[in-house]
């Protein structure tokens, strides 16, 4: 393969082989790994490659995998372990090349462009010695794709599982995947996979040869990044592994454990969700100028408001009030609400200067920024539950062991 080289590594059924490499018990059982039931987050987090063949997918709920594959073995999460298992892969990636850019918990992409390695070996070669390497030394195996971009590594690495390689060329690409369906396209998701099935696009060439323009016209800028995509032009690079990823918006959210029936249990569950997210800003030293709340009722229907902030903050009780004022203006009771979601976005270094009106109280703002760091402080030196509101002691329909995390903040990058 001449000029750029791009593999993308992907460990097969992550949590799942986690799991059954560290109870061997479960070698050769069906196996889900699922959250948990009495929090009413029973849905299936990831399946082995057995629970696949019965038609258990990951996202649906309990019941539905067990009437798919009644033999079906569920099993709790260990997020810790799966965590450190993805560094030490990471680590073997890193051999290969300092560009190892990760895409989520499982999958990295790693650049190999320029590199002595490919005067001695074939990319083919390489990504079958990641491979061996990652089974022999981790006991986990991983699917790779090859390819000149990162968006056709990606696809390769889907196309042939568990533990294969897939090189995808220049010379070869139209025929390896423009007869695949578009939705396989990173990227495509469901709801741009049925405005393009409205437009006679089904597969990846379709959409290669459609008109640029008009997907412009219909998707904005999306419609033209999946054209470029398509058409094998993408050339996003891979970052190397010490570049910091700029944070797009900063979140929290969870599954009640009963559903919200009321503007003042929703209140309270903003309240304790707006404390880590104000954690997290204050963290990352950045500020909101804009709020986000994402409602699933017990319907499931999801519902998403955004409204702006009367100044940049990373105060938690202002982004909570924020994020409570919004729910009232615009959510209309059609059902009771099952899972809240609050995250701030927008976001702008927190020493920002702030051009002030005559009507915001700022002294105030300073005050109360104050008074939450003083909390903070105290959560850390003496326990998260140390000091609260007093109306989130009691009736919060929310898992008494949920963890808030200020070391490591979970965010949405760019």
């Amino acid at each position: 393969m001449e000029g750029r080289v791009v593999l993308h590594s992907d460990l097969n059924n992550c949590y799942a082989s986690i799991e059954c490499m560290l109870h061997p018990e479960l070698r050769g059982k069906y196996i889900a790994v699922c959250g948990s039931t009495e929090d009413r987050h029973g849905i299936v987090l990831a399946k082995n490659q057995l629970a696949k063949q019965c038609g258990v997918k990951t996202g649906e709920v309990i019941w539905e995998a067990r009437q798919k594959c009644p033999q079906l073995t569920i099993v709790e999460p260990h997020m810790d372990q799966y965590l450190k298992f993805s560094k030490i892969v990471r680590s073997i990636y890193l051999r290969y090349s300092p560009e190892v850019e990760s895409f989520g918990i499982d999958e990295s992409w790693i650049e190999l462009t320029g590199s002595p390695l490919l005067q001695q070996k074939t990319p083919l070669e390489i990504a079958n010695e990641i491979r061996t390497t990652v089974k022999e030394e981790v006991g986990l195996t991983v699917s790779i794709g090859v390819s000149f971009n990162k968006i056709f590594a990606k696809l390769g690495s889907d196309m042939k599982k568990p533990d294969a390689v897939t090189v995808i060329t220049r010379e070869s690409f139209k025929d390896q995947i423009w007869r695949l369906p578009v939705s396989d396209l990173l990227y495509v998701g469901r709801a741009t996979t049925e405005k393009l099935r409205l437009y006679g696009i089904r597969t990846i060439g379709d959409l290669a040869q459609a008109d640029r323009a008009m997907l412009i016209r219909r998707l904005g800028v999306n419609g033209e990044k999946l054209w470029v995509f398509a058409n094998g032009l993408d050339q996003s690079r891979v970052m190397p592994c010490d570049y910091e990823i700029p944070i797009k918006s900063v979140g929290h959210g969870i599954t009640c454990t009963a559903d919200l029936r009321t503007n003042e249990e929703v209140r309270h569950v903003l309240m304790e969700l707006s404390q880590e997210v104000g954690a997290k800003l204050r963290k990352s030293k950045l500020a909101a100028t804009r709020i986000r709340i994402s409602i699933r009722d017990n319907t499931l229907s999801q519902r998403e408001y955004q409204g702006k902030l009367e100044f940049p903050t990373q105060s938690y009780t202002e982004i909570a009030a924020a994020g409570f004022n919004l729910f009232c203006r615009r959510y209309p009771w059609n059902a009771d609400v099952r899972s809240l979601t609050i995250s701030a976005i927008d976001l702008i270094p927190s020493d920002t200067p702030i051009q002030l009106d005559l009507w915001s109280d700022f002294e105030k703002h300073n005050k109360r920024l104050t008074l939450e760091r003083t909390v903070e402080d105290i959560r850390h030196r003496y326990g998260l539950g140390m000091i609260n509101f007093a109306a989130l002691t009691t009736g919060l329909k929310m898992p008494a062991h949920r963890e808030v995390e200020y070391k490591m903040p979970s965010v949405m990058y760019h």
